[in-house]
């Protein structure tokens, strides 16, 4: 009996001891996670707030732009092109986008020494109200920090490693705030106020982290969708497994060109791999582009869509509309000679990949239901803010006057469950695997051979 107690509080010594080394590597993997990557998931947090009501603030910031008194029968689309080029002789007319109501002005935009702009267009005088170059547009700028952080595919590239290694952060986080023997629920779904000023602390990190853990979450996976390394990949196998368009769009012939829709125009996401068709040259003149925006109207396409005018002599006028909601967007192709539709994608052709996608693209802009999602989204990225920034002080507390504050822990090829989430990680998120062997090779060579960096990282 003595000998069997012996045995079994061995074997809970060693069971208690591998917890508590598998405690300590996940929270020193969460600890430098969150330091790194704080900073970014902040500014990502913050610009997100800001675009999730990016119609209400443009339609504030260039009201002049956007307003016309309706008065009378509009001017021809033709004439009111020739009076954008008139005003900028030699420049490019690329894109048309007919106002979405009566009260809306057109936008005309031309590519003129290397630069876009659109000229606003009043449809009742045929004449300019204005006229803004694309990149000094506020809600562009904040798009782009938000999406490449304003470094191109450097940018891009740091923006899903953040996105990605926040899914790490969150799990490990969820590990260190799941309740093992606690009772009640202080410190698991609301903080301690009246346990001291150190749990307190704790919990103002942990609590509202496991608030905002599933909308995060849901944010992450629906932003890396538009990356441009997991995206791109991903958007190819949805397309080679037969998720991707399907042969009915093709009215007609398919395509014979090998140009992807994304590279002429803007689009949904599922229609970006979209083949061009290419128009019949046979010695025809272009119909006028009043003839396109004639046929989008019969075809029921959402207002608020734009209609890419094509340069070459085979190009097409390409549509697409990117409306509040998912269920509302569409591609189409249109012979800039016969006027023929080539091609009609819209969400009903999508396959189920590309309608899930769609959704949490249009949920992830706080688009799909109105003020309601918005208000969600705004929730979310304050309550990320709050969390990082409760994170920092709780470190701030904790820390020793030298040293990180990390806890010791042994290497992560000693603890065989972390490994495996982590190996798990890498391989679906392959930049997180390539930064893990980064971090190892950097511990290997640097960490262990500096004594200072050593003491300083408790490594």
């Amino acid at each position: 009996m003595e000998e069997n107690k012996e045995q079994k509080g061995i074997a809970g010594a060693q069971k208690s001891s591998k917890n508590n080394q598998l405690h300590k590597t996940i929270w020193r993997w969460h600890f430098y996670a969150g330091i790194i990557f704080a900073p970014i998931l902040v500014l990502l947090a913050v610009t997100g707030s800001i675009y999730l009501f990016k119609a209400e603030i443009e339609n504030v910031l260039y009201a002049d732009y956007y307003q016309v008194e309706p008065q009378g029968d509009k001017v021809s689309v033709s004439a009111q092109l020739e009076e954008v080029q008139a005003l900028h002789s030699g420049a490019i007319v690329t894109k048309y986008r007919p106002g979405e109501d009566e009260a809306r002005s057109n936008e005309v935009t031309v590519s003129s020494n290397g630069e876009s702009l659109t000229v606003f267009m009043d449809p009742y005088t045929g004449k300019s109200v204005g006229e803004l170059k694309d990149d000094d547009r506020i809600m562009d700028k904040i798009e782009e920090i938000h999406g490449e952080l304003m470094a191109d595919t450097l940018g891009d590239r740091i923006v899903e490693l953040a996105a990605c290694w926040t899914i790490v952060l969150m799990a490990t986080g969820f590990f260190l705030w799941f309740p093992k023997k606690r009772k009640g629920l202080g410190g698991v779904l609301f903080p301690r106020f009246g346990k001291g000023s150190k749990i307190l602390r704790r919990d103002l990190h942990a609590v509202p982290a496991f608030w905002v853990t599933g909308g995060l979450l849901f944010l992450v996976m629906t932003g890396l969708p538009w990356s441009g390394f997991w995206g791109t990949n991903f958007q190819a196998i949805i397309t080679n497994s037969g998720e991707g368009y399907p042969p009915s769009v093709w009215i007609g012939d398919a395509p014979s060109s090998d140009i992807e829709t994304q590279e002429i125009a803007e689009v949904p996401w599922a229609a970006e791999t979209l083949d061009v068709p290419l128009s019949s040259v046979q010695g025809l003149i272009p119909m006028p582009i009043d003839k396109v925006v004639e046929i989008a109207d019969q075809q029921g396409i959402y207002p608020g869509y734009s209609i890419f005018i094509p340069q070459e002599q085979d190009g097409v006028y390409t549509l697409s509309v990117f409306p509040p909601k998912a269920q509302d967007e569409a591609t189409m192709h249109i012979d800039q000679y016969s006027g023929a539709v080539l091609a009609d994608y819209r969400y009903d052709n999508y396959g189920i990949i590309g309608k899930i996608v769609a959704w949490g693209i249009t949920l992830h802009k706080g688009s799909q239901f109105g003020l309601v999602n918005q208000l969600i989204s705004l929730a979310i990225c304050l309550g990320v803010i709050f969390t990082v920034f409760t994170g920092i002080y709780l470190w701030w507390k904790r820390k020793p006057n030298k040293g990180s504050g990390a806890p010791k822990a042994p290497a992560i090829f000693k603890t065989k469950p972390f490994l495996a989430l982590m190996i798990g990680l890498g391989i679906l998120f392959p930049l997180v695997g390539l930064s893990i062997l980064i971090v190892w090779l950097v511990d290997w060579a640097i960490i262990q051979r500096v004594p200072a960096v050593k003491r300083w990282l408790n490594a």
